[in-house]
Parts: structure tokens; sequence; C-alpha cells
């Protein structure tokens, strides 16, 4: 499936949402990653996520796509490397 991950972190726990994130998912913006997961591998992600973070303070919000083909993204600014995005 494809996902839209975003998360607000408290800054103390930033760093480690970051890079929990991006040992699964494309780094697109601040706090903002997407990519092509498993069930399996999202239901990890999020485990690992709610391992660092605060309840009361922290949100993950997670988009899921069964399929790209109806996803459209555009980009407008900057925009990092990634030969698999389409940009207008």
């Amino acid at each position: 499936m494809f996902v839209i991950l975003v998360y607000d972190a408290g800054a103390k726990r930033v760093q480690k949402f970051h890079k929990i994130c991006r040992k699964y998912l494309n780094w697109v913006q601040l706090s903002v990653f997407e990519g092509e997961l498993t069930e399996v591998q999202l239901e990890r992600l999020l485990a690992e996520l709610r391992e660092v973070m605060n309840s009361e303070e922290d949100s993950v919000i997670v988009y899921g796509f069964r399929t790209r083909r109806y996803f459209v993204r555009r980009v407008i600014g900057r925009k990092k490397d990634d030969p698999d995005r389409r940009f207008w």
C-alpha cells in the first residue's frame, strides 16, 4: 500500500520520530514521509513510533492508498531528489 505519514512531536522526540520514519519511508518535507509499505511494515513502523511518543503531546496521521493509480502529487517550489516522483 502507498502511505503518507505526517507527525507532530515534541522537540525532544522529533529526531527520534524522523529516524524511525526514514527506516521505512521516503522523507518528503520536515515531518512528512511517503512510500510503499506492506501491512506488516506499517504495523512495525507504528509500533516503533508508539514506543517513543508521548500520546498526550504527539500525534501521527497515516493516509493509506491501496494503489498509487489514483494518487496525484504536485510539488511547487523546491523538491527533494527522488526519480520515482512526478512533478509538474
